[in-house]
């Protein structure tokens, strides 16, 4: 019992050094960039942009470093597809990571600003804030890169879709968008890039439950588990299309994009499902009652009119939300969280006696 807790106590004492050298970076890259004169807190040539651009590369380089010194042993009896799944969804989530920090900063830059209308921050002040935000981002994502499960994914997922459409409200240009329905933000590059990065941490969810699938169910499983996570993958492009193409640009191709993400996250809840030997009722039940609450939500939407579209929209990311949520936490429950090579030569066979 004493070997784990000294092994917890060892990475905490690395998750705190990287913390201290990420405030390091971010003082000094935050000096550079923050030079001249007082800047405003948010806007054009803020201290919310130099800070979000900053602690952005600090966070993702966080997270490769903490990945690198803990996880770099993991791929090493893995065949070559296992391995470049791993490295491309560590690729992937860097990007994703980055983009987080980089949203994270610039909302709370905003209200900040909100707060403080007025306020100019001299250069070492500005570098203070970005030292404070780089060391956040820069701990968070060092502790993911030591270990990362589904449900982690899940909650950054939902956190960084609040984070990103709270920045798109409060920088909209139409104060009542929301008259209409949320593809109305994406006449700005907030919204849409938000989007854009949520797809793609959809189909790095959809990764990582086919991970925990094959850790649960083994090689045999093997071409029903490629089915689970090109799925996700299949609904997280869709998603990420609803950013590419906007509504305002293209709103046909938008809706199509967006009815597509909705009609295969719907899918792949019902694969995932079957695949998973006798799913726990719990779940089960949580993946019927979300079904019934989505559709009574469209029907009192249209026809009913009881509420616009972009209360349906909300409602319908709640609901997906907590039936992904109850997913992710079911698998933890039920999954081993050693690490499994596959014995197979490829995701879509079975691996030989």
């Amino acid at each position: 019992m004493e070997a784990p807790r000294q092994a917890e106590v060892r990475r905490e004492a690395r998750a705190i050094a990287a913390a201290w050298a990420c405030f390091g970076a971010g003082l000094a890259l935050g000096l550079i960039a923050l030079a001249g004169p007082p800047r405003p807190i948010a806007g054009d040539g803020s201290v919310a942009l130099a800070a979000a651009g900053v602690a952005a590369i600090i966070t993702a380089t966080a997270f490769a470093v903490s990945t690198a010194i803990h996880r770099r042993a993991e791929t090493a009896p893995m065949p070559r597809w296992q391995s470049l799944v791993s490295h491309a969804s560590t690729v992937a989530l860097t990007l994703a990571l980055a983009a987080v920090a980089y949203l994270g900063v610039l909302t709370a830059g905003e209200i900040l600003a909100l707060g403080l209308q007025g306020l100019e921050a001299p250069a070492l002040g500005g570098a203070l804030l970005t030292a404070i935000a780089s060391a956040a981002g820069g701990w968070l994502a060092f502790q993911a890169g030591i270990e990362l499960r589904t449900r982690d994914l899940a909650t950054l997922l939902f956190a960084f879709l609040t984070i990103g459409t709270v920045f798109a409200m409060l920088t909209a240009a139409d104060p009542r968008w929301w008259e209409r329905h949320f593809s109305d933000l994406g006449t700005g590059w907030a919204f849409n890039v938000t989007i854009i990065v949520a797809g793609l941490l959809v189909a790095m969810i959809g990764a990582y439950i086919g991970r925990d699938l094959h850790r649960w169910l083994g090689d045999a499983a093997l071409p029903r588990i490629a089915a689970v996570v090109a799925l996700f993958a299949a609904t997280g492009l869709a998603l990420a299309g609803v950013g590419i193409v906007p509504v305002h640009r293209a709103p046909v191709l938008h809706d199509i994009a967006a009815f597509g993400a909705l009609g295969l996250f719907v899918l792949s809840a019902i694969v995932v499902t079957v695949v998973m030997p006798g799913p726990p009722r719990a779940l089960l039940l949580t993946g019927i009652g979300a079904a019934v609450a989505i559709v009574v939500a469209a029907l009192l939407w249209r026809p009913l009119d009881l509420y616009g579209a972009t209360a349906f929209e909300a409602i319908a990311v709640g609901i997906s939300f907590v039936w992904l949520t109850a997913l992710v936490r079911t698998l933890a429950a039920l999954v081993p969280q050693q690490s499994l090579p596959s014995g197979a030569r490829s995701p879509l066979r079975r691996a030989a006696a």
